[in-house]
């Protein structure tokens, strides 16, 4: 018994992985002829979009694992069932509920490896894309360290230790360097917004040193515009983004809100999307299973596939459509993100108590 419940689940888990894999080729496909719009901008050439594609391939590669264990799950069991080789199970004895439990195991397995995925690989390969395009394509030396974002714009270095938005920063300290290597300002703004192209800074402190380097000379400023290479787009790369924090981070992040009396319904969604994907996986793959019992023998790998991809695509844009709404309309996160794999799953276990 244990050696078929092994084939059966080895079967479907290179099943489940052979399908992820093509549709991840096909995203990557469209992915790679969208950034072709970037090519040559900046020093964005054909090598780093593949790296960009390689370094993004994780977070997109979790998305479809439900679809790919679907797809996977039916084209498996119909062959499966096409050769006879579920019928011969039964016969010697095999129960459908065997059957089904061997299938699940595959299904935890492949759940585990997305959990993996999604703490521990999607959240530095996520940050070094960004930083890959946003050093490439604008030309500046940037990086993020415990102290803030550093950017330099030739003799120029600014660290932004605050970033409410994309428009709105806190703590930001400017240096110029001159020509001979001399500190030439030195300049701390308490906060900065972006109007019409050019950066209001507000409370600054400034410094202005002789090139000589024997004085320095202090004052201060209540407003003063700045104009830099330093963009909204160019720190979006920095915004931490929900989807794409581990589990883990998002938990942290959510007791920090809490202390401090702010609350994100989108960093909660992600929280509870990577809490409820391992249940999506075991549902498509649930789903599956049905559809391979009460099918005609006649059906082919072709229909199953076409079959597979609608309902894959239907509850991807299902489930992305009601996280918007949910967000909209402001509805609990928890029940946002579990409606709808509960709905696959009900309708799985509905399909279970058909007869062919």
């Amino acid at each position: 018994m244990n050696t078929l419940n092994r084939y059966i689940g080895w079967e479907v888990i290179k099943g489940a992985a052979f399908a992820a894999l093509v549709l991840l080729a096909l995203l990557n496909f469209f992915t790679f002829a969208d950034e072709l719009r970037d090519l040559g901008e900046g020093n964005y050439g054909l090598g780093s979009i593949f790296l960009y594609l390689t370094l993004t391939s994780p977070h997109s590669l979790y998305e479809l694992i439900p679809s790919g264990a679907l797809i996977g799950g039916l084209v498996v069991l119909g062959n499966m069932a096409n050769n006879h080789e579920l019928v011969a199970m039964q016969a010697a004895g095999v129960s459908r509920g065997r059957i089904v439990w061997a299938v699940l195991r595959a299904g935890i397995v492949i759940s585990l490896i997305s959990v993996v995925i999604s703490e521990y690989v999607i959240p530095p390969a996520e940050r070094a894309a960004q930083m890959l395009k946003a050093t490439a394509t604008r030309q500046q030396v940037a990086s993020q360290t415990k102290y803030g974002v550093w950017i330099r714009d030739g003799n120029v270095y600014v660290n932004v230790r605050e970033i409410e938005n994309q428009e709105r920063l806190g703590d930001i300290h400017i240096f110029e360097i001159s020509p001979d290597g001399r500190p030439a300002l030195a300049m701390h703004a308490a906060r900065a917004s972006f109007d019409r192209g050019i950066w209001k800074l507000e409370d600054i402190g400034l410094t202005r040193f002789d090139p000589a380097g024997n004085a320095a000379i202090a004052e201060h400023k209540e407003q003063e515009d700045w104009s830099s290479v330093l963009s909204p787009d160019m720190l979006d790369v920095f915004i931490v983004r929900p989807e794409n924090l581990s589990a883990q981070d998002l938990a942290k992040y959510m007791a920090y809100q809490t202390e401090n009396a702010q609350k994100s319904l989108a960093v909660e969604q992600a929280f509870w999307g990577r809490m409820v994907n391992p249940l999506i996986t075991l549902a498509m793959l649930l789903l599956a299973i049905p559809f391979v019992f009460n099918a005609r023998r006649d059906v082919s790998s072709g229909q199953r596939i076409v079959i597979g991809v609608t309902i894959g695509l239907g509850f991807y844009l299902t489930n992305r459509m009601v996280s918007h709404l949910g967000l909209v309309y402001e509805v609990n996160a928890p029940l946002t993100m579990v409606t709808p794999p509960l709905v696959v799953l009900f309708a799985a276990l509905a399909a279970f108590r058909r007869r062919p």
